[in-house]
């Protein structure tokens, strides 16, 4: 079992030096990314994943020069390479390597493409079952956050203060409006009932979120309304977590200085948790 690394064509040794100083995600964070989990030595929901990524190109103007069925043999190849069982694949493509400006000429870039697959820590991942630590902050990014670039700077900004408070990450708020977390969805229970941000432009569509939304809470009978809530709804709620690609459904048990159901992982959350567990196990394309 190792870990790889490919760069457009070829696969080259981790952490080589093989990115040009003139690759404009190098120069101004101009790509796209995505980070797909590897469950049982196969992809889950890589279709779901690939969507995103194509509209990502298409709305940062990103020329698309490989094929679905393309892309999803190099994720097989890497996992079959790789033999890894249980971790995730990171794919970056930029616009393209030119001189420093901010302009672009479409016709005379080519875009340039990085994955990679690594091992992810299974006790970790399982750990974050116990439930985790937010801390609240503004939401100081740009207006089109569904886009998933690599310019995400107000997101490291955010996550090293959290983590500077021995917090997980911290949940994101603008005018007053609970939008997600720095690297994740967020969702609020109150009274039985399930809410999360509505996917527009203020927040990423991620993936996890879309498997709880269409797949595992109607399998559980669990009511869920995509609304704007405000501080004060994520203050009185019943139940909190994030969702994101590593970690799955993670319980909140404490934000800021208060405890999230009574300091541990609410029962609607590990339901969500469990069920989202057996889908992984049961795999997705």
């Amino acid at each position: 079992m190792k870990e790889l690394t490919y760069f457009n064509g070829e696969f080259v040794e981790p952490g080589a030096k093989v990115i040009s100083i003139d690759d404009r995600g190098y120069l101004f964070g101009d790509a796209v990314y995505e980070v797909v989990r590897v469950v049982n030595g196969r992809c889950f929901a890589l279709s779901y994943h690939q969507d995103r990524l194509y509209r990502s190109m298409r709305e940062m103007d990103i020329p698309v020069k490989m094929t679905p069925d393309d892309l999803m043999e190099l994720h097989e190849i890497l996992i079959e390479q790789s033999e890894i069982k249980d971790g995730y694949i990171y794919v970056q493509i930029s616009r393209g390597v030119a001189p420093r400006r901010h302009a672009y000429d479409r016709s005379k870039l080519e875009p340039q493409m990085l994955m990679s697959i690594r091992t992810l820590d299974m006790e970790e991942v399982a750990k974050l079952g116990e439930g985790v630590k937010a801390i609240s902050l503004p939401d100081e990014r740009w207006g089109h956050v569904d886009i998933k670039t690599t310019n995400l700077i107000p997101n490291i900004l955010a996550q090293t203060k959290a983590e500077k408070k021995f917090a997980y990450t911290a949940i994101l708020f603008r005018d007053d409006i609970c939008t997600e977390g720095a690297t994740s969805n967020v969702f609020a229970v109150k009274d039985g009932i399930l809410y999360t941000h509505p996917a527009d432009h203020r927040i990423l569509k991620g993936i996890t979120r879309q498997m709880i939304i269409t797949r595992i809470a109607p399998s559980l009978g669990i009511t869920l309304i995509e609304k704007e809530f405000d501080s004060e709804f994520v203050k009185n709620a019943d139940e909190l977590f994030f969702t994101d690609t590593i970690g799955g459904v993670i319980p909140i048990i404490k934000l800021d200085k208060d405890a999230v159901s009574g300091g541990t992982p609410g029962v609607i959350t590990l339901r969500l948790r469990e069920g989202l567990e057996k889908l992984m196990e049961e795999g997705l394309a």
